[in-house]
Order: structure tokens, then C-alpha cells, then sequence
């Protein structure tokens, strides 16, 4: 049974039948399975209990590991996670009835054991996610370094099919130094709302005093922040960010603070306070004043 086990983890936790039997028996297999060490997912198809469920899904369907799925395997930010596995087939090939749940894709994709690559991925998540999703995405596995900005740009070029226009402006926007899924929708609020001047992860910095902003705008000294649940982990952490906060106050910076919910659930708050502050008119009225 060890025999088995090692086998199918060596392969990521799940393996055919053709590929245990090339160096197991079949009463190893049996004895395996009856002793509840793996199960059986599909025809022909064996994971262990713990094996990540997306790949025993692809696997149990003949197929590789897929967009918000596949982003997850590589670690990029997803935002919402799927609630069931994305697989992609071949183009022709029919679902498996006794294959697990999942959402399927049709195309050629390139793969890494059975998960598509890291840039297919990205391209993949841009054209099926919301946009600041997308852009989320991609500016996480920019960040991650398994994937090059120039080879995706040359990617998102050569693409065929829906969206594409969208996709090659998302990925033309994707920048490496975003640190969080929050405040890359926070910058997508700002690209879709044509406002300019913001630096992702700005350094303030002086002899005396230095901080990075999630958002800064140099000229406007106005800086943003995107806070996430856990911003103030610990009593010392508050006093930290209260110390930050008046050194730059004191130098001039203007600071606005949005919430989880703010970004995610009232984003033209968000932005109407961002324009308010940086001293623009409502977009309505800069529309006319262009015109």
C-alpha cells in the first residue's frame, strides 16, 4: 500500500490506472483501495483523500486545471474563489458522466502537469473574470515572478477570440508592485474612471522618515490606502500606522483609508471621495467641459 500511495503523490495525488500498474500490481491497487488509502474517482482514474480537489477533478475528466483554478495552484490573488474546479479539454472531447463537478472549457492549452501555465492562465482569468478580478490576477503573478510583463503583453497581442480588446488593455494596465487584491480593484477603480497620477506603491521618503503609500499621487501629495480585515493585527501594529499616519501629515500628505467594503461594495463612493479630494470635477461635468 506505501507503494501506491508514494506513486500517486509523486503524481500530484492522483493517478491512472495504466500509470500504477506500470510499477505496482493490481492486487496492490485492490488492497489500496479496499483499506480506503485512495479512493477511486472516475474510470481509471485514483486520488489519494487529501489530493488537491481541482487536479483530481481535471484528472477524473481527462483534462487539465484551469483558469481561476489554475491561478489558485500557482498562488496568484483570486478574489472569489470558484465554487467548483475549472478544467479545460481538449477541443472534441466529451464530458466524462462519471467524472467529478466541474466547470469545463474547450481549447488547446499549454500545461505543466496538468495544470495550465502560468501565463495561459493569466489570459484565461482575463477573459471569463470581472476586470478588476482580471486585473487582480494579473498583477499578482506579475508580482509572484511566474510570469514576464513583456511575454504577456506579446500574448495578450497574438490572442484570437471574445474580449479580446479588454484583455489587452488589462494587461497593459497589470503592474508587479501591487501587493494585494484589494488595492489592485482600488487602481482599477481609478483606470475605469480615467483618473491619472496614482503610483503603485509609492516610497515617501526623507532623512528623517520613510513609507510606502498603496497609492500615490506625487504631485497631489494625496496618497491611498486599501485596508483589508486584518490591517491592525495587534495593539502594536495601531500604534505603528498612528505614528506613519502624522509623519505624513506632517510632511504635507493628504491620506484616504478605504475598507474591504468600501472598494468591493461602494465603489462610487470610493471614487467620488478620491475626486473630491484630488480637487477634479465629477466625471459627468469633465465629459462636458472635454466636449
Amino acid at each position: 500500500m506505501a507503494d501506491v500511495v508514494e506513486v500517486i503523490g509523486r503524481r500530484g495525488g492522483s493517478a491512472t490506472f495504466a500509470e500504477l500498474r506500470a510499477v505496482v500490481s493490481a492486487r496492490a491497487i485492490r488492497t489500496a483501495l479496499a483499506a480506503g488509502v485512495i479512493n477511486r474517482v472516475a474510470k481509471g482514474v485514483y486520488s489519494l483523500p487529501a489530493a488537491p480537489p481541482a487536479l483530481i477533478a481535471a484528472r477524473s475528466q481527462g483534462g487539465v486545471v484551469s483558469h481561476l483554478s489554475a491561478a489558485q495552484h500557482w498562488g496568484f490573488g483570486v478574489l472569489n474563489p470558484p465554487d467548483l474546479p475549472h478544467v479545460t479539454l481538449p477541443p472534441g472531447r466529451a464530458r466524462r458522466r462519471a467524472g467529478l463537478p466541474c466547470v469545463l472549457h474547450w481549447a488547446d492549452a499549454p500545461a505543466l502537469d496538468d495544470v495550465t501555465t502560468p501565463l495561459r492562465t493569466v489570459l484565461d482569468c482575463l477573459r471569463i473574470a470581472p476586470p478588476a478580478e482580471g486585473l487582480a490576477i494579473a498583477d499578482s503573478a506579475l508580482r509572484s515572478g511566474r510570469v514576464d510583463h513583456d511575454l504577456l503583453l506579446d500574448a495578450a497581442n497574438r490572442l484570437k477570440g471574445p474580449h479580446r480588446r479588454r484583455i489587452q488593455q488589462l494587461v497593459a494596465f497589470a503592474d508587479a508592485r501591487a501587493e494585494s487584491v484589494l488595492e489592485s480593484v482600488l487602481r482599477y477603480l481609478l483606470i475605469a474612471r480615467g483618473i491619472e497620477g496614482f503610483v503603485p506603491q509609492l516610497q515617501v521618503r526623507d532623512g528623517e522618515f520613510s513609507a510606502r503609500l498603496d497609492l500615490g499621487h506625487p504631485r497631489l501629495l494625496l496618497g491611498l490606502e486599501a485596508d483589508g480585515f486584518a490591517f491592525h493585527g495587534t495593539r502594536r501594529a495601531l500604534v505603528k500606522d498612528c505614528r506613519r499616519q502624522a509623519n505624513l501629515t506632517i510632511r504635507g500628505w493628504r491620506v484616504l483609508r478605504f475598507s474591504w467594503e468600501d472598494i468591493m461594495y461602494d465603489p462610487d463612493w470610493v471614487i467620488a471621495t478620491i475626486e473630491r479630494a484630488a480637487g477634479l470635477p465629477p466625471l459627468t461635468n469633465r465629459l462636458l467641459q472635454a466636449a
